[in-house]
């Protein structure tokens, strides 16, 4: 759950590969990884797969526009050159609107905030539908009040669609909703259980 708040400590502690030890796994574990979106509060721990085989799973359209804001300065201080590492990291991009990418595992494009934010739907057996919001919604009232974040909503027409389709998954699948900066909502989930299936 890295993508649900930022960190606000850097100790060894908060890093990528001891958060994931402090699951009982290791950060060799990782087999792909998904970004919803490439913001520089959201695409932190890359450095940790330069030279790797792990595919970085991202939408075209998200990649192209941060390739774009990072060459032109456009959107200068949320996308940056120093994570983007465009030969050492092994990016994988794809085009579709609905992704089933694993098993259980459903990505859906969302623009809005940015041209190629996506979400992402889990299916767990024993607790039903999780979906990871990522910043499409900040916090819960963006979604329950249908309000974007301002000027941090790119495109406030694309977003009011995907607002609509994420509200019909909610509805369809009964869905948990995980918001990009919600700390309540986050800490809802985490001390409700020690881990979800």
């Amino acid at each position: 759950m890295t993508d649900i708040f930022p960190r606000t400590k850097y100790l060894e502690g908060n890093k990528l590969p001891a958060a994931i030890k402090a699951t009982g796994n290791d950060i060799k574990d990782v087999k792909a990884i998904i970004m919803g979106h490439l913001h520089l509060d959201h695409a932190g721990g890359l450095e940790n797969f330069v030279d790797t085989n792990v595919p970085i799973y991202v939408h075209e359209e998200e990649f192209k526009h941060a390739c774009w804001a990072v060459a032109t300065g456009a959107d200068l201080g949320v996308y940056l050159a120093h994570y983007m590492l465009l030969e050492k990291l092994k990016w994988s991009t794809f085009t579709e609107s609905q992704l089933d990418l694993f098993q259980g595992i459903t990505i859906h494009h969302a623009p809005g905030h940015t041209p190629g934010l996506c979400i992402m739907q889990i299916n767990l057996p024993k607790d039903g539908t999780f979906i990871w919001t990522t910043d499409q919604f900040h916090i819960v009232e963006n979604y329950e009040l249908g309000h974007p974040h301002g000027g941090l909503a790119r495109d406030h027409n694309a977003w009011y669609r995907s607002l609509n389709m994420i509200r019909r998954l909610q509805r369809l699948y009964n869905a948990k909703l995980i918001f990009g900066h919600d700390m309540a909502v986050a800490m809802k989930y985490i001390n409700e259980k020690k881990f979800y299936e």
